[in-house]
């Protein structure tokens, strides 16, 4: 009888590297978030995948990074730091062709002694081709990796081989969660992701950062959930940028947030929102706690 592996893949780097996009093409499915600003991801997030000979339970991780210095991203970093120290093996996430010290920083954090596989993503933007070779043979020089693996989380290319560099380094044993599991989150965590990610991909550059996105209720009756939720922002003149002219961007991005969560959930959504002052919610230990954060 073949052996059976299973264990943990924490996926770690500096933010905007497409850890998340590369979970969700992995999985076949959206289930991270994802949007062109960094530091989207904010909890830590498990998509498990079954294969042939083997299960892999992957841990989406915020991006480790040195510029912010908040409350909630000392906290975030904590959580990208608890992706690299836990898992069975680290998946240093790149970009191809780029290596900053956000890099080198997050690269540091990963505990020595534990496997680490080198992917690095978006090599589809890379043209000629060849400059990847002396990227990688650098990169080689940064630490001892169980071995480097180019791919596109955009295109899908590799992510076979990626896969089975993966497997091969977990430990052999029995499958950490049933077969039929995909994640270790609900629905209602993933209410608030959605219209989280459509507030990100919705306003400019800082705003999405002093929001929040808080489900004060999550109702099931039969395919129809209706979800109560709240958009906290940290000042009074941010309320009317989320709004909008007479509540239409708030319209746009609740619309947005509620067809996707239909196509998760498989059934319609009623989706009412709010948005709230909740001055300096970012710097209280104590709210930063109830969100699962501190």
């Amino acid at each position: 009888m073949s052996e059976f592996r299973s264990g943990s893949v924490g996926l770690v780097g500096r933010p905007n590297t497409g850890k998340s996009s590369l979970l969700n093409r992995m999985l076949g499915q959206k289930l991270a978030i994802v949007s062109p600003r960094a530091q989207t991801t904010r909890h830590l997030l498990t998509g498990v995948l079954n294969l042939p000979g083997g299960q892999i339970a992957f841990l989406d991780a915020p991006g480790f990074q040195t510029r912010h210095r908040s409350l909630l991203n000392r906290s975030l970093n904590r959580r990208a730091a608890e992706a690299a120290r836990d898992a069975d093996v680290a998946a240093f996430v790149v970009e191809a062709l780029r290596y900053s010290a956000e890099d080198r920083a997050a690269l540091a954090r990963i505990p020595a002694g534990r496997p680490v596989v080198a992917v690095v993503n978006m090599i589809d933007k890379v043209r000629p081709a060849e400059r990847l070779l002396p990227y990688l043979q650098r990169l080689a020089g940064e630490r001892p990796f169980a071995a480097l693996v180019p791919v596109s989380a955009a295109t899908g290319r590799n992510l076979p081989e990626l896969l089975r560099v993966l497997l091969a380094q977990l430990p052999e044993g029995p499958p950490l969660y049933p077969p039929d599991q995909l994640t270790d989150r609900d629905e209602r965590f993933f209410a608030a992701e959605l219209l989280r990610e459509k507030i990100f991909r919705e306003l400019g550059e800082e705003l999405p950062y002093h929001c929040e996105v808080v489900v004060e209720r999550f109702r099931e009756e039969g395919r129809l959930r209706r979800i109560d939720a709240t958009l906290w922002v940290e000042r009074e003149a941010h309320r009317p940028i989320v709004l909008g002219a007479g509540g239409g961007r708030l319209k746009r991005i609740a619309s947005a947030a509620r067809r996707d969560m239909e196509r998760m959930f498989g059934g319609k959504v009623y989706l009412q929102t709010w948005v709230k002052v909740k001055a300096r919610w970012s710097e209280n230990e104590r709210l930063l706690r109830e969100l699962g954060y501190a």
